[in-house]
Order: structure tokens, then C-alpha cells, then sequence
């Protein structure tokens, strides 16, 4: 197993959850309104004039203006024309440091040559997809059990949610139990029964609209950090149909917003096997990120499957997949296989497996490993954090900054740290509001750092890559030292 990992030192993860109780319990500190008018009127209003007009013209065939969470931004979605390395161009012209990094799966930088010159070959030769069997799909499917011990069997799908999708169906035919744990505040995927919990902890089904509630029958969520209630709900769940699996993200909920403690994986991964229910890790984030066994590899866990997007495609489009020990990963087999008369899991995917995402993902992985990629976006992820905690301190600043390597946060209004506790219904509208109040907040420095020429996810979440050099890390600190500048207490 590979022992280069993108994290040099685990974050003390109850010092962090204590900065972050003391940020939500604080005024609200933000951009000032006359500074954010300014980037307003000066930049979005005159630099961005191209980006303003497409979204006008969209709005008008597509809901919202555009199609992906991540591009619904303050004041106006911005529309990107070039990914290079570390850098994105919008329709303007306009240069931007790019720490969205697609929401993670670009751990080279954006578009490599080393993989676009495999993605041509590819298409020259026979095309994006066919239908039929293609050698990376061996190809891919051997470099991850080859990287990730636990991963003796893996089948290519079209997303992680799909993925999440076919976790479950393997746990339930596998197990023939019904219930699935999830971690509270952990996103896995926009299906059915996993909106539950989702975003902040305790929130079961309130951000689940157009789902109807039953749907949540076998479905419950734990809260992060906190084993008892994991075994108080598995031991009640051996009464009523047993636990499946139990879902989670292994760095923290939304790539560890809420950071875990260090033990915190193998303490669940002992109650698992106590009661019978699969672990099942999401390293949709995590995997090749944290290092080329994983977010596992690096807590010394052997989770029962393992759920892939992002990344297993370098960036290209259908990334997910489900991986895992090979007792499990029989219930996926696809036709029929004689002597094996196990029930199969439903799952499909015309796009799924093609030879465009199996090419490139394969040679991204290839490269990561040729270039130790992990740990040079780790590097700069350490040194992107220790600026940022730099400048909180200059400016006398409630903003907490930390980072698990390369995946770096930048909390500065706490808004996911909230939790609700059903057995205080009356408090349950007040974090509703202070929720809402400071999303809206985030999201006007998300803005603020656009118009500085930084990229984030939500304003909040930083991805590093390998394209990134130190120069090009301090010049993206300077320019969140002028947003820091013009922050304020807000009235």
C-alpha cells in the first residue's frame, strides 16, 4: 500500500469544533456593505458584462440560469469559458486562482495534457462510448484494486450518487437487513432515501422537498463524533430488521466540515462488525485526494465498500463507482452468471463504464501516482491554511481555518456547524433562520473572493491541486488579505 498521504498532520478535530461553537455563538462578522456595492458596481457590474448577459439569456430555458449547485453564485453566476492548472477564464477574460477544482476531482489541475493526449488517442480510435466492453475498463478497474487494499472488486457507474444508489441495494441483498445509518450533515448523493440529514446534523428530512416522508422508513442518521449514539441506534435496530450499513464520509461530514476525531473511523468500523452492518466509506472526496489508498489507507480502516465519483474519471464526465471485497461485490455482477445464484442489485448506466471516462480516469491515476500528486496538493494546502490562520489574527477575525491536506476550510459564519435536537422542537426556528441569515452572508464573501480573483466552493471550501506553486499560493493569500480588510461586525 502506497504510505504518501496529502495530510503532514491530523487536525485536532475537538479543538476545531470548539473554535467552531464559539464562531456560530458570535456576531455575525462579513463583508461591509459599502465594499461589497463596490465589487458589485466596479467589478461584477463592468468586468463582467459578457458573464451577466449569457445568464439573462439562460434563465429563460434553463431553471435558475444554470445547471450545476456549485455555479449559483453571488450576485450572478459567472460563465467560464478555459480550465489550465491552476487557473479558470470566465467569458471576459477575466484570470481566477481555482480552488473549486470542480468540486474536487482535478487533483493535477484542470485539464493535463499528459490525459487530454490519451482522451485524443481514444477518440481517434474508437470513439467516447459503444456499448460494449473496453480494455480500461479493466484497466481502471485493476489500478484501484491494486491502489485501495480493501477494493478486491470494482464496477464503473455515471456519478456518486449513483453509486450511493447501488451501496445500499449491495448492503440490503448482502446483509438482509433494512435499515442504513448515516452520518448526520454528510452529503451522499441527491437520491431518495439519502436527502436525509443532509448539511447539518439532525435535520432528517427538512431539506428533502418533493420526497415523500415514508420514503425515510429505513433510513436514520447519528451524529458525528459520537460512537453511543451510533450503538444506541444499531442496538435498537437489531429489533426491528437489522442495520445494512452504515454511510459516511471518513474525514467528516461534507469533506469534513465537521471534522472527525483520529479514532472516530475505527470506533465505528468495530460497531459494524459487532452488530453485522457493512461499512461503507464515501471517498468521493477522499480518494486519491488524501492519498493514493485513500482516506482508509491513511486511518488504517477496511471498510466493506467504498463509493468513487469525481475523481475516477480525472475530471471527465460519468465518475463513480462502487468498489469492495469480492463477497459483497457479487451482488453487482451484470448478466447472468452461471453457478452463481445470488440475487443481483438492479443497476444500469448506458453511459456508465465508456471508454472516454475508463481512458481517462486510468491515466489520471497513472500521472497522481507518477507525480505523488496527493502530497504536493497537501503541501500547499498546509501552506494555504496557515496563511489564512495568519490573517484571522491580523484582522482580529472569529473565522476559523483548518485543513485534512489538500481539502482546506475557511469557516467564516459557522453556517454548517448548527445542529438540531428534536427533543428542543421550540429552538428548531431560531436555527432554521441563523442558518438561512448565514448562508447569505457566505455567500457575499464567496463573492467578495470572486471578485478578488479566487474561485471557492461556497465560500468556504478550498481544494487544492499539484499545479499549484508557493508563489501562487502567497499571491491568493494577498488577495484574501484585501476581502479580510473589509470586514466588519455586521449591524
Amino acid at each position: 500500500m502506497d504510505q504518501r498521504f496529502a495530510i503532514s498532520e491530523y487536525p485536532d478535530a475537538s479543538a476545531i469544533i470548539k473554535q467552531l461553537d464559539e464562531l456560530i455563538r458570535k456576531p455575525i462578522y462579513t463583508i461591509k456593505p459599502e465594499a461589497l456595492r463596490r465589487y458589485e458596481e466596479e467589478y461584477y457590474g463592468k468586468k463582467c458584462q459578457k458573464s451577466k448577459a449569457m445568464i439573462d439569456k439562460a434563465k429563460e430555458i434553463i431553471p435558475g440560469g444554470v445547471q450545476h449547485n456549485l455555479a449559483f453564485n453571488y450576485p450572478f453566476p459567472l460563465v467560464f469559458t478555459k480550465a489550465e492548472g491552476a487557473y479558470l477564464y470566465d467569458i471576459d477574460g477575466n484570470r481566477y486562482y481555482d480552488f473549486l477544482q470542480a468540486g474536487g476531482p482535478t487533483l493535477l489541475g484542470s485539464n493535463p495534457v499528459e490525459v487530454r493526449e490519451k482522451v485524443f488517442e481514444l477518440l481517434n480510435e474508437c470513439g467516447p462510448s459503444t456499448g460494449l466492453f473496453h480494455e480500461y475498463e479493466y484497466k481502471l478497474a485493476q489500478k484501484i484494486c491494486q491502489l485501495m487494499p480493501s477494493v478486491e472488486m470494482f464496477r464503473m457507474l455515471n456519478s456518486g450518487t449513483e453509486s450511493c444508489m447501488a451501496a445500499i441495494r449491495v448492503a440490503r441483498l448482502a446483509t438482509g437487513k433494512k435499515y442504513i445509518l448515516k452520518m448526520g450533515g454528510a452529503y451522499h448523493g441527491w437520491s431518495d432515501q439519502l436527502a436525509y440529514g443532509i448539511r447539518i446534523p439532525g435535520s432528517k428530512w427538512t431539506q428533502a422537498p418533493g420526497i415523500p416522508l415514508h420514503i425515510f422508513k429505513y433510513t436514520q442518521e447519528f451524529f458525528p463524533n459520537d460512537l453511543n449514539d451510533l450503538e444506541r441506534k444499531l442496538k435498537l435496530n437489531r429489533l426491528r430488521g437489522g442495520t445494512a450499513a452504515v454511510f459516511m464520509e471518513p474525514v467528516g461530514p461534507e469533506s469534513g466540515t465537521r471534522p472527525l476525531d483520529y479514532n472516530f473511523n475505527k470506533g465505528v468500523e468495530e460497531l459494524c462488525r459487532k452488530y453485522g452492518a457493512l461499512l461503507i466509506f464515501d471517498e468521493v472526496v477522499t480518494a486519491f485526494r488524501i492519498g493514493l489508498s485513500g482516506a482508509q489507507g491513511y486511518f488504517g480502516v477496511s471498510p466493506d465498500l467504498t463509493v468513487f465519483g469525481k475523481i475516477v474519471a480525472g475530471g471527465y464526465p460519468s465518475a463513480g463507482g462502487l468498489g469492495g471485497k469480492k463477497e459483497y461485490m457479487k451482488y453487482l455482477a451484470a448478466g447472468i452468471q452461471t453457478g452463481d445464484r445470488v440475487k443481483k442489485a438492479l443497476i444500469g448506466g448506458t453511459m456508465a463504464a465508456n471508454p472516454l471516462s475508463c481512458v481517462a480516469g486510468y491515466y489520471t491515476l497513472c500521472e497522481i501516482e507518477r507525480t505523488n500528486a496527493a502530497q504536493k496538493a497537501g503541501r500547499m494546502g498546509d501552506r494555504l491554511t496557515k496563511g489564512l490562520q495568519k490573517l484571522i489574527k491580523k484582522y482580529n477575525l472569529p473565522f476559523v481555518a483548518f485543513n485534512q491536506g489538500s481539502i482546506v476550510h475557511l469557516e467564516t459564519v459557522g453556517t454548517m456547524h448548527f445542529a438540531i435536537d428534536w427533543s428542543k422542537p421550540w429552538r428548531i426556528p431560531g436555527i432554521i433562520k441563523a442558518t438561512s441569515e448565514r448562508k447569505r452572508e457566505m455567500e457575499h464573501m464567496g463573492a467578495a473572493y470572486m471578485a478578488e480573483g479566487i474561485v471557492t466552493l461556497a465560500g468556504s471550501r478550498l481544494y487544492t491541486s499539484a499545479a499549484y506553486t508557493e508563489e501562487m499560493i502567497d499571491d491568493a493569500l494577498s488577495r484574501f488579505e484585501r476581502v479580510f480588510a473589509n470586514v466588519g461586525k455586521k449591524e
